[in-house]
């Protein structure tokens, strides 16, 4: 696709529909509110990581918003990224950025082991948050955050960009009008090769590493997104030599049929699918399913039809969604409940208890 082609197709904010539906209701046009209609607001970077510029261009690019700072621990590497992304001020630390009066929402975009922290000093300062996933180590930490945010009275998100995707407006969609009837089974995979530097964040237990909360996560916020919070959990893993996870695969129960079948390892890229099966038919969501992409709807009855999203990046809408319902005066998304991410944390507590990974300092 080119670059103009998915310019259109973002700015319209659904994907295209093609093949034989036979009168199926498939309209998935105006799913998701175009990210350039958001208000504007001003974003503070906490952290200046890969992540956080893929956040940033997706800000400058496709919505109305501005990044008006960023903050880095490392001078030079802050005076780097606010070059490469267009931002005005650079801050030596954090304390100076969640004080800065040109920003309204912080997004936390440092490891895992330090989320709860650079959430809570910017809570006290009264900024809105966005922190990146996993939103914290545990559920306990989590919570913590959420109090603190309840307190101050400011918004605060889980950076959990998957579901405010057109494709995933489109699939649920798609399982609310029935057309695969009862959803019994959901797997999906996330794997990535990291190659063993006992260095690196990944491989690092002070920085709460390992494949679960950088990579598993997407899998297991995807079924939950889809199926809720599950009555049942079981999970093995093999750890690395630092003690974090390195691969897991997990299964969990919903009521009496329902399953999810979940992976994620560092040791292999996997193909990063998704499959949501049901009664009548099945969703087949193209790798990479937690990224802006296309699935099939394979129905019992023989009818087939196509949902083509966009390729590219896609974190401006949950950049818009920040910016809509601080306008609107919310302290959380509806989309992304604080009570979702505590589950979500539950589940993953969970999963790592099984194969035996804690973190230091937990």
């Amino acid at each position: 696709m080119s670059n103009e082609a998915s310019v259109q197709q973002q700015s319209a904010s659904a994907g295209s529909v093609s093949g034989p539906v036979d009168g199926l209701p498939v309209d998935v046009t105006g799913v998701v509110p175009d990210p350039r209609t958001a208000p504007t607001i001003r974003w503070g970077i906490l952290g200046a990581g890969g992540i956080a510029s893929s956040f940033a261009e997706a800000v400058r690019q496709h919505t109305q918003a501005r990044v008006s700072a960023v903050g880095s621990r490392d001078r030079t590497r802050a005076e780097r990224f606010a070059t490469a992304h267009g931002i005005p001020t650079t801050h030596h630390g954090y304390d100076e950025l969640v004080h800065d009066d040109t920003v309204d929402v912080v997004y936390v975009a440092t490891p895992h082991s330090h989320h709860r922290e650079h959430a809570l000093l910017a809570i006290a300062a009264g900024k809105h948050v966005l922190v990146e996933k996993a939103f914290t180590r545990n559920e306990a930490e989590a919570r913590e955050v959420f109090e603190a945010a309840a307190a101050a009275g400011v918004f605060v998100m889980e950076a959990m960009w998957t579901r405010f995707l057109p494709h995933v407006a489109a699939i649920r969609g798609v399982i609310a009008r029935g057309e695969i009837g009862e959803v019994v089974n959901l797997s999906a995979d996330h794997g990535q090769f990291f190659p063993y530097d006992p260095g690196h964040r990944l491989y690092a237990p002070e920085l709460a590493g390992g494949a679960l909360l950088d990579l598993g996560v997407y899998p297991v916020s995807f079924a939950h997104d889809v199926l809720g919070a599950p009555d049942t959990v079981t999970a093995v893993g093999a750890l690395t030599e630092t003690g974090v996870d390195g691969q897991i695969s997990m299964a969990f129960g919903y009521g009496a049929r329902t399953q999810a079948t979940l992976s994620t390892t560092l040791w292999s890229r996997t193909a990063t699918q998704a499959v949501i099966s049901g009664t009548a038919g099945r969703i087949e969501v193209d790798g990479t399913f937690y990224a802006p992409t296309s699935f099939r709807v394979v129905r019992h009855d023989g009818a087939i039809w196509d949902y083509s999203g966009f390729t590219g990046e896609g974190k401006q809408y949950q950049a818009a969604e920040v910016a809509r319902c601080v306008e609107a005066g919310l302290t959380q998304s509806p989309r992304m409940t604080w009570d979702g991410t505590l589950e979500v944390m539950r589940t993953m507590d969970e999963v790592r208890r099984q194969i035996g990974v804690s973190y230091p300092g937990e």
